[in-house]
């Protein structure tokens, strides 16, 4: 394998991530360096049981746990930081490498493991604990659109169990648009099909008419929503679920400060 034409492309990316993993891209792009240099300096310590990305991201990890840069840490004019670089400071570094891994890079937790060198279980872990960092700063009100009373509980324990207050379930669309009427939750976690027939996406979309926050769907029928048209949502959960990838999808959805649109 020729390691630079195999790595050449995935470098831009670990740019992306460097930057925030350390809070400037000043910092980032000299990790970023040192593990090229380190790359060139001995080519067989690129781990030959792993695929180019992976072995990449990988090395900068051991670059970035091992060595200290003299770097000027002096803050970044940049009016345009994203909520991402805004919300890392927000993570403890070891937290903050899983969450940033998983959520930002897409990698799976098999791959963020051998990344880190640790264990899936302990992968997961550190998401959770990501988790319950971003809310203990990101707390919000949450309004539940759901019909099935367990599922619905079942959600509602998933969002306190984070940190964040659950405002109130709703069973119908009237009932959605009468919860939010008085106090505009932060965050939607809804159903399409609802108990009178009604519609979440129907619910959802006059909501946004009047605020704007974070919804999440939560559906047995995510065709509905993936149709390859404009716009679709940004999240998205199929049933059944895995209360794991709810918890990591709620602190994605507030970690990016990603308001929704009106879905057709």
């Amino acid at each position: 394998m020729n390691i630079s034409r195999e790595i050449a492309p995935h470098l831009p990316y670990l740019r992306r991530f460097a930057r925030a993993l350390c809070g400037s891209q000043k910092s980032g792009d000299a990790y970023v360096v040192a593990t090229l240099e380190a790359l060139i300096a001995d080519i067989d310590a690129f781990p030959p049981n792993m695929s180019a990305k992976v072995g990449l991201y990988h090395l900068f990890m051991r670059s970035w746990s091992s060595i200290t840069l003299n770097v000027d840490e002096r803050p970044e004019d940049d009016d345009d930081s994203s909520p991402a670089q805004r919300n890392v400071s927000l993570l403890t570094p070891r937290s903050r490498q899983a969450f940033l891994l998983r959520t930002v890079e897409g990698f799976s937790v098999e791959d963020v493991a051998a990344i880190l060198s640790v264990s899936p279980q302990e992968v997961e872990s550190l998401i959770a604990q990501a988790g319950r960092e971003i809310a203990e700063r990101v707390a919000t009100d949450v309004l539940i659109i759901e019909d099935e009373a367990l599922i619905a509980q079942d959600i509602e324990f998933i969002a306190r169990d984070l940190g964040h207050n659950v405002i109130g379930i709703a069973r119908t669309h009237k009932e959605a648009v009468e919860l939010a009427s008085g106090r505009h939750p932060g965050l939607i976690l809804a159903d399409i099909q609802l108990a009178d027939g009604s519609s979440g996406l129907n619910a959802v979309n006059e909501l946004l008419q009047s605020f704007d926050c974070p919804v999440i769907f939560i559906t047995a029928f995510p065709e509905r929503l993936l149709t390859g048209e404009r716009p679709e949502p940004a999240f998205l959960i199929s049933k059944p679920y895995k209360v794991d990838t709810v918890k990591a999808t709620i602190s994605q959805a507030l970690f990016f400060e990603r308001k929704a649109s009106r879905v057709a």
